[in-house]
């Protein structure tokens, strides 16, 4: 194992001196080399630390080809010159947290449900672990459960280093298939495997481990977890939302469940009540609007927004305005962004599709249909405006001329 890598034997390091040995590129960036580090890159599921290096900031730390260390900038660093190097401690326990719970939860995973970790990912908010079996949630819940008890019982977290050969003879969680000298994270009594991450001096450290879902994934389970830090800001925002939602709801915590339900039946009740009668007021309103119809181009044109229809309703009134002969129907609902629907009677030569089409090309949208019947959303534009343009183009004799039914 490297020795420049100063995480490998003290991930508490904050700061440190170091010389810059190259300055190159990486990915077209400034970056530098060092002669120690003890920025950690993105390696084995865990993200890189930032920080600074002088007056410049690191913004990725990455893993060369030839074992080195590059240290991507915000400025170009000469080779040769000293620099003091300064770790950013807030994302660095946090990764520290959430590795070192990832092998805490690996393993009471492993010994609990008799499931091997094949992956770990550290991702900005939670962390994943993927097993390799399917599990229930009665079986993460054990697992989780074992996995903190190991976290309060405050176990030392040991690194140590050993040959290929020996970490053979070696109780690891999971066998490496690396070669020379391997990294070995111990967490006392309870997991050992190969790991070149930074980690915990201790499991309290990691303060505690909660299981935030779990999925079926390529014939296993994907576990989903918080640790520490993010457990409390993940505790935090759920009981803010929960305070929130228990007061608009006037319910105490416990009822929350029965409330929302008494509300979806509730909600699913007035649906079916404004649907029946939205369709009792189509054949009034149908009516109504079709007596008082402009006439134009040998046309007789029904152009509306109408208030308190959804897309059903809209659509409903469209076909029973047009199934008088001679008709022309164009309506515009009130939602944003509006549903536009464009009808014909049979008897009518007009194409209400060719109709849609020229009018998403002028207020954008996306829609078609047929010839008889078209619907349309996301146009923008002040409604007048849009039904002033429907208005004209379904007004004139020539327009999206279709060969009448």
């Amino acid at each position: 194992m490297s020795s420049s890598r100063l995480y490998y034997t003290d991930a508490y390091l904050t700061e440190f001196d170091a010389v810059v040995q190259d300055a190159l590129e990486v990915g077209g960036r400034p970056a530098v080399t060092l002669d120690v580090s003890a920025f950690y890159p993105t390696s084995g599921g865990q993200p890189f630390d930032t920080g600074t290096l002088g007056d410049a900031r690191v913004l990725d730390v990455v893993d060369l080809d030839d074992d080195r260390v590059a240290h991507v900038l915000d400025r170009a660093l000469p080779s040769g010159v000293p620099v003091h190097g300064a770790i950013d401690w807030n994302r660095r326990f946090d990764h520290m947290q959430q590795h070192t719970g990832q092998h805490v939860l690996s393993a009471a995973c492993d010994r609990i449900c008799h499931a091997r970790t094949e992956s770990f990912h550290l991702g900005a908010d939670t962390s994943t672990i993927d097993l390799a079996i399917a599990i229930t949630a009665d079986q993460a819940a054990a697992a989780e459960a074992e996995a903190n008890r190991i976290v309060w019982e405050d176990r030392p977290v040991g690194v140590r280093f050993a040959s290929a050969d020996e970490a053979r003879q070696l109780p690891l969680r999971k066998e490496s298939l690396r070669e020379g000298t391997l990294r070995l994270v111990d967490v006392e009594g309870f997991d050992l495997s190969a790991c070149g991450g930074t980690h915990v001096a201790r499991s309290g450290g990691i303060g505690v481990i909660a299981v935030c879902g779990t999925e079926r994934f390529k014939g296993g389970t994907r576990i989903e977890f918080v640790c520490g830090g993010r457990a409390l800001t993940r505790f935090r925002q759920q009981r803010d939302v929960l305070a929130a939602v228990t007061r608009q709801l006037s319910v105490v915590p416990a009822e929350l469940a029965a409330a929302i339900e008494r509300l979806q039946s509730e909600n699913k009740a007035q649906r079916t009540l404004a649907r029946s009668l939205q369709s009792q007021l189509v054949g009034y309103e149908a009516r109504t609007l079709t007596d008082a119809a402009e006439s134009s181009g040998g046309r007789r044109l029904v152009v509306r927004r109408m208030e308190g229809f959804d897309a059903q309703g809209l659509k409903a009134l469209a076909m029973a305005i047009v199934a008088t002969p001679g008709c022309v129907a164009c309506l515009l609902n009130a939602e944003t962004p509006p549903l536009l629907i464009v009808a014909r009677s049979s008897d009518v030569a007009l194409d209400s599709a060719v109709v849609l089409r020229d009018l998403i090309d002028r207020f954008g949208g996306k829609g078609g249909g047929r010839p008889e019947l078209a619907q349309g959303g996301g146009l923008t534009g002040e409604p007048d405006v849009i039904l002033g343009a429907a208005r004209e183009l379904i007004g004139r004799p020539t327009c999206g001329t279709q060969r009448a039914d």
